[in-house]
C-alpha cells in the first residue's frame, strides 16, 4: 500500500477571565494576538504550511477570524472567532495527535497567562449571528463577491462554529482520484458526522438537537475540500469540492471539515482511521459534489437514531473496516463501532452533563 500522509487544523475557542465567552463582541485581534506572538515559530513548518498572503498564519498558531480590509485594499485588521492551531505533515495518525497535543498544551499555558481557558464548544455558545460592523465596503464586496461561493455568500457562518479540518493524501494518487474520493466523502458526509456530534445546545439553551453546528454549516458551506494538482480537474460548484493547491504540501491533499470538534483528540485518531478506511475502499457506489443540506440537517436532530442515518453509518463503517483489516490503523475504529452500537454521540454525554448540572 503507498503510504498515507495526516495533518490536522483544530479551532480553539477561550473563555475571558471574567468568565465571558471570547468572541467577536468583546475580543480584539490584539488580545489573542499577544498570546501567538509569545508561542514559537518554526523555520522548518514552511514546508509544510501555507502562510497567506496576510502574515496572520506564520506560525502553527494563528488567529482564525473575519479579516477586514480599508477602501483602498490595506488589510485593517481581523476580527477574532478564536485560536487556530496546524500541524505539520506526518506519516501517521498518532505522530499528528501528538503533535496537536503538545501545540495545544502550550498555547493552553500560555492562554492562562493572559486570563483565558479553552472553552470545549462546536457552535458560539452565545451568539446566534455575525454581522460585519461597519459594513462591508466597495474594496471588500468586490473582493469577495470574486472569491469562492463561501467567501461571496457564506463566511459569516465560521464566525460562530468550531471544529476541525482533518487532511489526508496518499501518494501516487492521481488527480481524477483525488476528486473521486472527495465526491464521495461528501456523499457520505451525513452519515459520518455524527459520531463527533457536540453541539447540542444554541443561544444558551438546549437545542431540540445534537449538532447546530451541521445543521447550521454543511450544505452552505463544504464537507470536503480537495486540492488536486492537475487543475484540469478542478470543478465549478457551490460549495466548493475543489480547489487549485496554494502550497506545495497541499498538492494531492483531501479536507474533511464537517466534523465538530472534540475536546478528547483520541476522537479525532479514529475518525482519521474512518477517512483512511473510506479512501481505501473500493466498494461504496455513492458520490456528490456537493453536500446534501437536508440529509445533514436531519443527522444534525435525529444522529443515529434517525433509520436511515443509522443504516448508511452501518454500511460506512463495515466498508471502512474492511479496507484497513491488514492495516495497523483498524484497531482505532473501535470506538465508533461502540458509538453506533449504543446510537450514542458526544453530544449525548454533554446534554447528559447539563442535566445533572
Amino acid at each position: 500500500m503507498k503510504p498515507f500522509h495526516f495533518g490536522i487544523e483544530h479551532e480553539v475557542a477561550f473563555y475571558r477571565a471574567d468568565g465571558k465567552f471570547a468572541d467577536f463582541t468583546n475580543t480584539r485581534f490584539e488580545d489573542f494576538q499577544q498570546i501567538v506572538d509569545r508561542l514559537p515559530e518554526y523555520a522548518s513548518d514552511a514546508e509544510h504550511l501555507r502562510s497567506g498572503d496576510a502574515g496572520i498564519r506564520r506560525k502553527r498558531w494563528y488567529i482564525e477570524g473575519y479579516e477586514r480590509f480599508s477602501a483602498d485594499g490595506k488589510l485593517l485588521t481581523c476580527v477574532p472567532k478564536g485560536i487556530e492551531i496546524r500541524t505539520t505533515i506526518h506519516p501517521g495518525i498518532q505522530g499528528v495527535l501528538n503533535e496537536l497535543q503538545d501545540s495545544y498544551q502550550l498555547l493552553v499555558d500560555m492562554a492562562g497567562r493572559y486570563g483565558y481557558r479553552p472553552a470545549p464548544v462546536s457552535f458560539n455558545p452565545q451568539q446566534v449571528q455575525f454581522t460585519p460592523d461597519p459594513p462591508l465596503n466597495a474594496f471588500e464586496l468586490e473582493q469577495r463577491r470574486n472569491d469562492t461561493p463561501e467567501e461571496r455568500d457564506t463566511a459569516h457562518i465560521p464566525m460562530l462554529t468550531y471544529g476541525p479540518d482533518l487532511s489526508l493524501s496518499q501518494a501516487g494518487m492521481s488527480s481524477t482520484a483525488i476528486v473521486d474520493i472527495a465526491s464521495k466523502l461528501t456523499y457520505y458526509s451525513p452519515f459520518i458526522v455524527p459520531f463527533s456530534f457536540s453541539s447540542p445546545f444554541y443561544a444558551g439553551e438546549i437545542w431540540s438537537g445534537l449538532s447546530i453546528r451541521t445543521w447550521k454549516r454543511t450544505g452552505a458551506r463544504p464537507a470536503v475540500l480537495a486540492f488536486p494538482p492537475d487543475s484540469a480537474c478542478l470543478l465549478h460548484s457551490n460549495p466548493t469540492l475543489t480547489k487549485a493547491p496554494r502550497h506545495p504540501a497541499e498538492a494531492g491533499r483531501i479536507e474533511f471539515k464537517a466534523f465538530d470538534s472534540s475536546a478528547d483528540f483520541s476522537l479525532y485518531a479514529a475518525l482519521f482511521a474512518l477517512l483512511k478506511g473510506l479512501v481505501l475502499d473500493d466498494s461504496l457506489p455513492g458520490r456528490a459534489i456537493v453536500p446534501n443540506a437536508h440529509q445533514h440537517q436531519v443527522a444534525a436532530m435525529q444522529g443515529f437514531d434517525n433509520p436511515l442515518v443509522f443504516k448508511f453509518a452501518w454500511q460506512v463503517l463495515y466498508a471502512a473496516d474492511k479496507a484497513l483489516a491488514q492495516d495497523p490503523d483498524h484497531i482505532l475504529l473501535e470506538p465508533l463501532f461502540d458509538m453506533l452500537q449504543s446510537k450514542r454521540t458526544p453530544a449525548h454525554q454533554l446534554l447528559e452533563m447539563r442535566l445533572c448540572a
